[in-house]
């Protein structure tokens, strides 16, 4: 049987990948249990109870299901960037998908910092329970290799994969010189920068629309764009969005802009090409492990965003180009070996 722990995932990006993989492990021939964080019980209440568990996301209990169940098991994934807190005697892999696990924006405050640092040392300290790695991008598995496996190349594999949005059989109409940005609030996607970036250059131009999809619980970030409403900015906060709802934003939007400082993947790049918008990106490595971007920006510098947005409604910006594939049946295929 096949374990799927994914105890430290319960929101973002980790947990919309998650789900497309149990959705299609499911519909696989491969006998699965599931260990999930219990935060994410109603996403998955549709999984019978015999093949699923819940946990708080402790170090402590995680460890007491491994040492009363883990003989079970013939192979396990990790899918929650943290090996097993124990050695197992069959293939463990572990998908490494946070960048933050890699490397600390400098922007971070002192608490998170820490809350970061002591997950390092963490997954440094159980690196050796894990047979192979499992990265989305070459530049994670260069990360990787650096931090926490003396540059050794031969245990960690390149298989990226996302759940494609359908965007057939929809028509919606795009609004010109309107920009989307898709991401939670974390500090490293760089809201601010964009928020005050996109509000100089209208200011210049008169030219327009961003619409953006932070969460009510981040009171400051939310106060900062109410704020700029209220001054006649033309920003529209749509919050928590479905996947339905986010193909009719792709949609309607010309721009994507991007502007986080730290990605292991960057979903919304190839989310938003697909849906045929124009990708304005940061200019870091990431960016060009998805995608070849109409334009990109220095992300540390309000100034270059701003002209990157100028420069988006006052010239022909060239089609983006999607360069990473989804590999998710080759993920399957080497579960089920």
């Amino acid at each position: 049987m096949l374990l799927i722990d994914s105890v430290y995932i319960n929101d973002g990006g980790g947990a919309i990948l998650l789900k497309y993989l149990i959705d299609t492990l499911e519909k696989s021939n491969l006998k699965v249990f599931y260990l999930l964080d219990n935060r994410s019980s109603t996403d998955f209440s549709y999984l019978h109870n015999s093949k699923v568990q819940f946990l708080s996301n402790s170090n402590i209990e995680r460890i007491k299901f491994y040492k009363e169940n883990g003989s079970k098991f013939s192979k396990v994934l990790c899918f929650g960037n943290v090996p097993p807190p124990v050695s197992l005697k069959v293939p463990v892999y572990v998908y490494l998908h946070q960048k933050l696990f890699l490397e600390i924006p400098s922007e971070f405050s002192f608490k998170k910092k820490l809350i970061y640092t002591i997950k390092q040392i963490v997954l440094y300290f159980y690196k050796d329970n894990t047979n192979m790695w499992l990265v989305q991008s070459e530049l994670m598995k260069a990360g990787l290799e650096k931090k926490y496996l003396k540059n050794k190349n031969d245990s960690v594999k390149v298989l990226p994969f996302y759940p494609p949005l359908h965007f057939d059989n929809h028509t919606v109409e795009r609004v010109e010189n309107s920009f989307l940005y898709v991401s939670n609030s974390a500090p490293h996607k760089n809201h601010e920068n964009l928020i005050n970036a996109f509000c100089d250059a209208f200011d210049q131009i008169k030219v327009g629309s961003l619409v953006v999809t932070v969460p009510q619980s981040d009171v400051s970030l939310c106060a900062l764009i109410n704020s700029m409403v209220i001054q006649g900015y033309p920003i529209n906060n749509v919050g928590f969005v479905d996947r339905e709802s986010l193909i009719r934003l792709y949609l309607s939007h010309e721009y994507l802009i991007f502007p986080s400082l730290a990605e292991s993947f960057g979903l919304g790049l190839a989310e938003a090409i697909d849906g045929g918008c124009k990708v304005i990106a940061a200019d870091l490595p990431y960016t060009y492990q998805v995608c070849s971007p109409s334009l990109t920006f220095d992300p540390y510098t309000k100034e270059s965003m701003k002209s990157a947005i100028i420069t988006a409604v006052t010239e022909n910006l060239p089609s983006s180009k999607k360069i990473i594939s989804n590999d998710i049946k080759q993920l399957i295929l080497l579960l089920s070996e």
